[in-house]
């Protein structure tokens, strides 16, 4: 298991899904699977700073990476505001382009491309976990 905090800045992107990609690469994820939980990673770590933390620079992240006997666990937790994913409305994807919202999607996103997308809320820290397993 390999913790790294980073900072809450979206600089930190690049250097958190090169974590990402090694330790997909490490438990034997395709190509197309990799892409995924990196598109995955990437977003919830953006909605982190942006949502939560309500801007960059304000809070740190904890990167947290498991090999599990299937695929690969990764764990982001936070210290800023908790996410309640039951009040996420559901996009409209037959909507035409020109009347969809420029944000929301996140959510969705991740819990198409993930196996399993699960939030906890503590007093002190928000932690997402993220599965993906090889297929």
């Amino acid at each position: 298991m390999t913790s790294i905090i980073f900072p809450g800045r979206f600089e930190s992107l690049a250097e958190i899904a090169e974590h990402v990609r090694k330790e997909a690469k490490a438990a034997g994820l395709s190509f197309m699977e990799t892409f995924e939980l990196e598109t995955a990673v990437d977003e919830a770590v953006s909605n982190i700073i942006e949502h939560a933390y309500g801007g960059e620079g304000i809070g740190d992240i904890v990167y947290t990476c498991r090999q599990i006997k299937d695929g690969v666990q990764i764990i982001l937790e936070d210290h800023g505001q908790p996410f309640d994913p039951s009040c996420v409305p559901t996009p409209d994807l037959d909507a035409q382009l020109k009347n969809r919202k420029n944000h929301g999607l996140g959510y969705f996103l991740m819990c198409q491309l993930m196996d399993n997308v699960h939030f906890e809320f503590t007093e002190n820290a928000n932690r997402l976990t993220l599965t993906k397993r090889k297929k």
